[in-house]
């Protein structure tokens, strides 16, 4: 059989601005949190700019264009707004997730399958500038069928059920994760995962072959306050490695 391909680490920063906007000044700059990360060996850098702009500001996004030399994956909501936004900046890669003002977290994965008329002209309007559409999505049929009918190239599997779930209740959706990867990666879909993953449970999701990418910020970013930015990263990436 032959070997899984290597598996990418995109960091997001979003937690740093978080740090930064809780005293409104210009420190810690999360620029520089990005150029550190691809430095302890991240693949690329995610980072959601939401609409209330509770910690990723729009002129973070137009310094992460300039500054990078590896992709820059933005998070965002199907919104003309955010549309317009990517559109100008154009991103290597912009991943569409749900968005609530009241969440402190994404919440689960977009419905692409209820929101199908919604989601087209944006995953059409992106496509055609050239940047590279993820759908983040929960592991399930249905929802890899609306991507598929979208034209969307990549889907990022939601791992926060994963992520709190612990022995068979956690293999079980596991098992989920692992069968709708192969089922992406079947249909030509790029397959990646991401949201509440460390380092005791990031081994299972890394194993799994098809994923190509993961997506991990808060945990790295808290992991920092003790190890420093370049060793939780560095760790991270040991750990994917191992799985792989």
């Amino acid at each position: 059989m032959a070997a899984a391909s290597p598996l990418r680490l995109g960091v997001n920063i979003d937690h740093v601005a978080t740090i930064r906007n809780a005293r409104g000044g210009a420190h810690p700059d999360p620029v520089e949190a990005a150029l550190l990360a691809v430095k302890a060996g991240a693949d690329g850098i995610t980072a959601h700019l939401r609409e209330d702009r509770r910690h990723i500001r729009d002129e973070d996004i137009a310094t992460l264009m300039a500054a990078l030399t590896v992709p820059l994956n933005l998070e965002m909501a199907a919104t003309q707004e955010m549309l317009g936004i990517a559109l100008k900046h154009r991103p290597h890669a912009a991943c569409i997730v749900p968005e609530k003002r009241e969440e402190r977290t994404t919440e689960g994965g977009l419905d692409a399958a209820g929101q199908f008329d919604a989601l087209r002209p944006i995953v059409a309007a992106l496509g055609e500038a050239g940047v590279r559409v993820s759908l983040f999505i929960e592991p399930d049929a249905a929802q890899i069928d609306a991507a598929i009918r979208l034209g969307a190239p990549v889907v990022e599997f939601h791992t926060g059920a994963y992520a709190h779930l612990d022995g068979s209740a956690r293999a079980a959706e596991l098992r989920r994760i692992a069968d709708a990867a192969a089922l992406a990666a079947k249909n030509g879909i790029e397959p990646h995962a991401g949201h509440g993953l460390t380092f005791d449970n990031v081994a299972p999701i890394a194993a799994i072959p098809q994923i190509a990418e993961l997506n991990i910020g808060h945990f790295l970013i808290g992991e920092a306050i003790f190890g420093g930015l370049e060793g939780s990263i560095r760790e991270m990436r040991r750990q994917m490695d191992l799985a792989r």
